[in-house]
């Protein structure tokens, strides 16, 4: 069964199971997706509010963002659990013979790709996540905090399942471009998703 056909509670048995998908990437695809959604209710509350009139335009189409990149992030966690059955396989393969390390080599490179790709999702929804705090409807703005919050969790997750495939490269070369461009992404976001959070958190905190 296609993981966004199944029930919430079929998710989280199926993430607790012995079973080896869905693994890391898709708890933090199923985080990020959560994360964008929250984001997408905000500007769903927003839309068609007489007071937010001036920003009607940018709110709806921050709004379909959101939402296709919840989708995206749902689709993912497919993606992250396809790439790792080679990996698996790969991994059965005796260790002298003489294919296994070029075998192991694309099938960490291509295990790697998709909770790469739900980082950079995830990042994209922290920026959308930006613009609705800042011009969405003041009732639901802790729907932001939350999104930023989970869309935190979602990118380190994803980072941990890219790291946990690089470590295991021996060409270095591959290696340290995925490593470095989620050392980038998660320097400028992680920091990004956590102003989100305590700006609002404290704010909210005060009334």
């Amino acid at each position: 069964m296609a993981y966004e056909s199944m029930t919430l509670s079929e998710f989280m048995e199926a993430l607790g199971s012995k079973a080896a998908t869905p693994g890391g990437g898709g708890a933090s695809a199923g985080a990020g997706a959560l994360g964008a959604a929250r984001g997408a209710m905000v500007g769903s509350l927003t839309l068609g509010k007489k007071k937010y009139a001036a920003v009607e335009g940018e709110i709806s189409a921050l709004t379909e963002q959101a939402q296709a990149l919840s989708r995206r992030l749902l689709a993912l966690a497919e993606e992250d659990a396809a790439a790792f059955l080679p990996l698996s396989r790969a991994y059965a393969i005796p260790k002298d013979d003489p294919r296994r390390e070029e075998v192991m080599e694309t099938c960490l490179r291509q295990a790697a790709e998709p909770p790469m790709e739900i980082l950079r999702c995830c990042c994209q929804a922290v920026a959308l996540l930006e613009s609705f705090a800042q011009k969405g409807s003041t009732l639901a703005i802790s729907d932001a905090a939350c999104g930023a919050a989970l869309c935190r969790g979602a990118m380190e997750s994803a980072a941990m399942n890219v790291r946990v495939n690089t470590r295991s490269m021996k060409n270095q070369a591959n290696a340290l471009e995925l490593e470095r461009e989620v050392e980038t992404l998660l320097g400028e976001y992680v920091p990004r998703a956590q102003r989100i959070f305590d700006t609002i958190y404290y704010k909210e905190g005060q009334i």
